[in-house]
């Protein structure tokens, strides 16, 4: 039995994080602390109210702490512990890194853009976002009203007309000088100031612009400012949260139901409602009751924000002691940030809708994994399959007439697609058009690594083609020494019609046809379908890269800068080949011998 005794007493009373281990040195449980020696403790008495904390107590044999210098901190290194060890205890949320955001450039003339990942010094970026369709919807709107260019710099720097933005009124054509810079900085930081939710700034400052073009009879430019008001008034008529004390607020509500839960987080940015998502977390299997729903919470918090931009409000709808929070988070976004657990007035109206939301998507979740575990089972008993078998792997080729051929591997296990096992294979040094050589070089990359003991082993693999591809398959997996996986192709049936397909089986080539309306049919129809997007996807992104590739990146002395120039002084690659080799000497940095090499690459 493990004695925490020894350890409790040295323990000291200073903020940190602590590690409960278990036998066979497994972190099993992570936690933070403000005070570690009291929350350590509290594990270890006699009367615990919760029957999933005293199961992980009693798999407790050691315990490693962190002092940090704050909580702050700690909420920091807990949270990098969570997502880097998975402790089989610890409420799991999946981790969120690519928020989008709306981005407004650091150049002359900005450009008004979508954004995922990293941030870059010098530029503005709003959000995060729900989703991509809130940012490209956000960014439709700016335009309309603030007429911000969205094309990249390349672009725009080698304009020689305004483009079709521009004759829809969605740009004003800066890339020609149809507006001068002061004036397009005025609509950048009227674009940022509403985009923070200064509407009403934004508006008397476009009022008393529109009464200046009048009073100085330029009644176009008093027209415009007009129509800019206008169209701002339609946008907080539709979308603009009243009764909100900051114009930056998140709505967090909880729905339980059978040991499963949804998290539904409503985001209002720049004072309006820009949407919601729904998290389920993993690892809350036994976890009931009020306990469990606190914690629910405070491992949403301590996942979702510490990698995010924190509102300067978060409303919840569990209640919970959320002094610590607020400071670990005020300290950690460099503001104030307040937890309302309380919500009156249009604050509980909008929790109402958040909780609707949240009990809606955990009820479609579940309902999508009842009939995804009956397709399983009917998949099983429709190929006569052993009820162990769970994990599926499936394979396609892609190609365009042999050019940027790509095979992709999706992964079904735990009775859902699993996403984030997804692999795509760019394959090379075969004949182009050549599937058959396409799926020994995909399967033998993947299946060897799997017989040397890397990665999982899968209970069945589909091959998405007939006998031939079937048959290279079957001898990859000789090759490799894993011939005892099922392998089993998958024949497109006449005109490719879903419902037509053959399976064929690697180990007796026996046929199988299953009625169209077989839910286990469907099943493999997902898997199948699923394996041909994953392929063409990465297929087409591969040609156009291919087919974006410019020419002078081949020439040797021809480096970014130098192609940049050349690109900028004759248009674009097409004016390049057109140029001779005294225009291309001209370009700075562009020697009469590297010219003489540019102009030979193209004649």
């Amino acid at each position: 039995m493990f004695d925490p005794k020894l350890i409790l007493k040295n323990l000291p009373n200073l903020p940190g994080v602590y590690r409960m281990i278990n036998a066979t040195d497994e972190v099993i449980y992570v936690g933070k602390a403000k005070d570690l020696k009291k929350r350590v403790s509290s594990y270890f008495n006699k009367n615990l109210p919760s029957p999933r904390t005293r199961m992980m107590v009693s798999n407790i044999v050691k315990i490693e702490t962190t002092v940090t210098h704050n909580e702050a901190e700690a909420l920091l290194l807990e949270n990098n512990l969570i997502k880097g060890l998975m402790p089989r205890y610890n409420v799991l949320f999946r981790d969120d890194k690519s928020y989008p955001y709306i981005t407004l450039s650091n150049d002359k003339f900005s450009r008004l853009a979508f954004h995922r990942g990293a941030q870059r010094k010098g530029n503005q970026y709003f959000g995060p976002f729900p989703n991509a369709v809130a940012v490209r919807e956000s960014i439709q709107l700016l335009q309309k009203v603030f007429k911000l260019r969205t094309c990249e710099n390349t672009v725009f720097a080698n304009r020689s007309r305004p483009c079709l933005q521009y004759q829809i009124e969605r740009c004003t054509a800066p890339c020609v000088d149809f507006i001068n810079a002061e004036d397009y900085a005025h609509d950048v930081n009227h674009a940022a100031m509403f985009l923070e939710g200064k509407t009403n700034e934004v508006m008397n400052a476009l009022g008393d612009k529109m009464n200046t073009a009048a009073a100085n009879q330029e009644y176009e430019m008093a027209t415009v400012f007009r129509d800019r008001m206008q169209a701002l008034r339609q946008v907080q008529a539709k979308q603009f949260v009243s009764d909100f004390s900051v114009n930056d607020a998140d709505i967090i509500a909880l729905a339980a139901n059978n040991g499963e839960y949804c998290i539904n987080l409503v985001m209002i940015r720049g004072g309006r409602h820009l949407g919601d998502k729904s998290y389920f977390p993993k690892n809350t299997q036994d976890a009931l009751g009020k306990v469990e729903s606190t914690e629910m919470i405070e491992a949403f918090l301590t996942q979702h924000y510490v990698a995010q931009n924190t509102p300067p409000l978060i409303v919840s709808g569990v209640e919970f002691d959320s002094k610590d929070f607020e400071q670990a988070l005020s300290e950690q976004a460099n503001r104030k940030v307040r937890i309302q657990t309380n919500a009156i007035g249009d604050k509980r109206v909008w929790l109402k809708m958040a909780q609707t939301n949240a009990e809606l998507a955990l009820t479609q979740q579940q309902q999508t994994s009842s009939n995804q575990a009956a397709r399983l089972l009917a998949l099983r008993e429709a190929l006569n399959l052993p009820e162990n078998i769970e994990r599926f792997e499936c394979f396609d080729i892609s190609h365009t007439m042999g050019e940027a051929t790509v095979a992709s591997c999706v992964v079904f296990d735990k009775g859902d697609l699993q996403n984030g096992e997804y692999r795509r294979y760019n394959i090379t040094g075969i004949t182009p058009g050549d599937d058959y050589a396409a799926m020994r070089d995909v399967l033998t990359r993947r299946y060897k690594k799997v017989a040397a003991g890397e990665g999982i082993r899968p209970d069945l693999v589909f091959i998405d083609g007939g006998k031939g591809q079937l048959g290279v398959a079957i001898e990859v997996m000789q090759e490799v020494g894993l011939e005892d996986i099922l392998l089993i192709g998958i024949a497109k049936g006449e005109d490719r019609k879903p419902g037509l397909e053959t399976m064929i089986f690697g180990d007796t080539g026996e046929m199988l046809n299953l009625p169209s309306d077989n839910i286990g049919l469907h099943l493999l129809q997902q898997i199948r379908d699923e394996a041909h997007r994953f392929a063409i996807t990465g297929h087409r992104a591969k040609r156009a890269k291919a087919r974006l590739h410019s020419s002078l990146e081949d020439i040797t002395g021809i480096g970014a800068k130098r192609r940049k120039a050349l690109l900028t002084r004759f248009g674009g690659l097409d004016g390049v080949k057109n140029a001779s080799m005294d225009e291309i000497a001209q370009v700075e940095g562009i020697s009469k011998s590297l010219a003489e090499k540019i102009h030979g690459e193209f004649h």
